[in-house]
């Protein structure tokens, strides 16, 4: 093991960290955006609204990520008149590509996993929300779309964590990430061990903290779908908490 080579490079992870949280949270954000509304399209009951988004998630859903990747960022160079309008400021770019093609990826995810959380809330709310006269705007806006994403977050931090890793495919594109930097050491010292055990660690300690922060939001906001405490149980607590307080 040289561990030189990976002190020396430190500095150079640290940047690839920045790029990687940089793709990842910018490709997150506006995947949730525009899932939401996508998720409510998809359970319209009418099916010339959630026929396209259908198709939409099943397409992307059934192609690898590196494919949609390397469509945009070498396909649509070979077109002529993308080549030559606005848009090709954008998609010569790297960064803007690899964003492109995770925003695609994750808002396909996502709007599969809200939807399925909006299929799940039960009907009681909405007739509650329907009893004193709530408009449907108003309904999505405070009772469904609120709901969804409590009822989604366990599924959604898993999508949030496979987004961190998915953003390695940027190495692909030229791009210095994290696995960008393990590859740029390895093509510099002919070293494969220590630069990729070195990414191996870092996604591993991101992935943690992940796992740690969306697993306190779930205890804050998904509290109330926890099974409640039986009858005894519960007054044994409550005795227990009246003897403590009587002997101080």
């Amino acid at each position: 093991m040289n561990w030189n080579l990976i002190l020396e490079n430190l500095p150079l992870f640290g940047k690839g960290i920045l790029v990687s949280l940089f793709l990842t949270a910018t490709s997150v954000l506006f995947g949730l955006l525009l899932s939401i509304p996508l998720a409510v399209m998809r359970i319209s009951s009418a099916r010339w609204v959630a026929t396209p988004v259908a198709a939409f998630t099943f397409v992307v859903r059934g192609t690898p990520a590196m494919v949609q990747l390397f469509l945009i960022y070498y396909g649509l160079s070979q077109f002529e008149m993308v080549r030559e309008s606005i848009l090709w400021a954008w998609f010569s770019n790297a960064t803007f590509c690899a964003i492109f093609a995770f925003v695609i990826n994750t808002t396909a995810y996502t709007t599969e996993i809200f939807a399925g959380g909006l299929r799940s809330i039960p009907s009681g709310e909405v007739e509650a929300a329907q009893s004193v006269g709530m408009r449907k705007i108003t309904l999505y806006r405070r009772i469904l779309i609120p709901s969804m994403l409590r009822r989604a977050l366990p599924q959604y931090s898993n999508e949030v964590i496979m987004m961190l890793h998915m953003s390695s495919l940027a190495s692909l594109v030229t791009m210095l990430d994290i696995t960008g930097v393990a590859r740029f050491i390895n093509a510099q010292f002919y070293l494969a061990f220590e630069p990729f055990m070195t990414a191996g660690a870092i996604y591993l300690v991101l992935t943690l903290l992940l796992v740690k922060g969306f697993r306190m939001a779930e205890r804050k906001w998904l509290a109330y779908l926890q099974p409640r405490a039986s009858e005894p149980v519960a007054s044994k607590v409550q005795s227990q908490r009246i003897m403590k307080q009587e002997t101080t």
